[in-house]
């Protein structure tokens, strides 16, 4: 794929591009370039091009709004501490957003011209990177079908795009947070789109969360389809479970059965967790393996983790049938270590022993 760069003639000014990194919160505002790319059944990919950050026109009979043929992916660069900006495992990002996309029926992206168009990215807004720990900059990799037409098949024409967003922590790292377990609604079954990063999965899921927030909750985690007994994934993020306290302590984790997001931060924290002397084990793990766990102390912390937050602690759980308290309800001591540890390898304060940094700019 052949990338032709015209960036943006008209950049933010240093000054308002500094005070807006300085305080970027997450998705308010956005960098001065993005990317796009076409794909057709008769040229294949083409016409790939850096260009201004720009709203998009398109047909209001293009496919994507009507049968929300559409994948996304997240991921974020690093400034380092010798000022060089780095990414997170972007092949990663890049094997699973073909994935997504063999799934919902769209044209999968080589991964080398996914990374490429990454790094075109980053190169063009590296300004936009933060310096501080925990800050990143978000980069959003989409695809839309966009023939134009109404009948009910796969597109012809699809447009790959990315933009990019200064990010701070989208959790407090130090406040817990807390979940409604949503025995009403299901994010996904055997068959259907889990394991793919596709909007309609978070459409769907947007009532649920809804209701949490009714319960005084921040979250909902969701359960399977069949039996309602046994864990998925919480909102947009996997769930860990510590069993044990100190190095005897367990780092559990619900089984990829098809119908949860396969999560790159999930993967990377069980190798971190082996790294720190912990044993990892993915399993199917219930309501009420969760609840008595809890009250034996036998689980003593539960986390959630996601590209956007990292980590965050996970202090109360609420559900039609009870509530119960996490260890103290706040962050645990194992949590914080995995967010340091993992945070330390990103942010290139600590020893990257599996290459999963891939440097952009030096």
């Amino acid at each position: 794929m052949q990338i032709t760069i015209n960036p943006n003639p008209n950049p933010v000014a240093d000054a308002e591009r500094v005070a807006r990194v300085a305080q970027p919160g997450f998705g308010k505002y956005f960098t001065d370039n993005m990317f796009i790319a076409e794909w057709n059944e008769e040229k294949g990919w083409h016409d790939a091009r850096l260009t201004a950050y720009a709203p998009l026109t398109l047909d209001p009979a293009t496919m994507v709004f009507h049968y929300g043929q559409e994948i996304f992916e997240g991921m974020k660069a690093y400034r380092q501490p010798d000022g060089a900006i780095s990414l997170f495992r972007p092949d990663a990002n890049a094997v699973r957003f073909a994935r997504s996309a063999a799934r919902i029926a769209l044209p999968e992206l080589p991964v080398k011209d996914f990374v490429a168009a990454v790094e075109a990215l980053v190169k063009a807004d590296a300004g936009w990177v933060p310096n501080n720990p925990g800050e990143s900059l978000y980069i959003r990799p989409f695809m839309i079908a966009s023939e134009v037409g109404l009948g009910v098949r796969p597109s012809s024409r699809a447009t790959f795009l990315i933009i990019a967003t200064p990010a701070a922590a989208y959790f407090n790292a130090a406040k817990p947070v807390s979940v409604w377990i949503s025995n009403e609604y299901v994010r996904a079954s055997k068959g259907g789109t889990g394991e793919a990063k596709c909007g309609g999965n978070y459409a769907a899921s947007l009532l649920a969360q809804r209701a949490a927030a009714k319960e005084g909750c921040d979250q909902v985690v969701w359960l399977d389809a069949v039996e309602r007994k046994w864990i998925e994934e919480m909102g947009g993020m996997n769930l860990f479970f510590v069993k044990g306290k100190g190095k005897d302590a367990r780092i559990v984790t619900p089984s990829l059965t098809g119908t949860l997001l396969p999560g790159i931060t999930r993967d990377s924290l069980l190798t971190v967790a082996d790294d720190l002397g912990y044993k990892v084990e993915e399993v199917m793990i219930s309501v009420e393996d969760w609840r008595s766990g809890a009250a034996s102390g036998e689980i003593s912390e539960t986390f959630a983790c996601g590209t956007a937050a990292v980590i965050t602690g996970i202090g109360e759980a609420k559900s039609a049938n009870g509530n119960w308290q996490i260890g103290d309800g706040q962050p645990g001591p194992i949590t914080l270590a995995l967010r340091e540890r993992l945070l330390g390898i990103q942010h290139g304060s600590q020893v990257d022993t599996h290459g999963w940094m891939s440097k952009v700019i030096s």
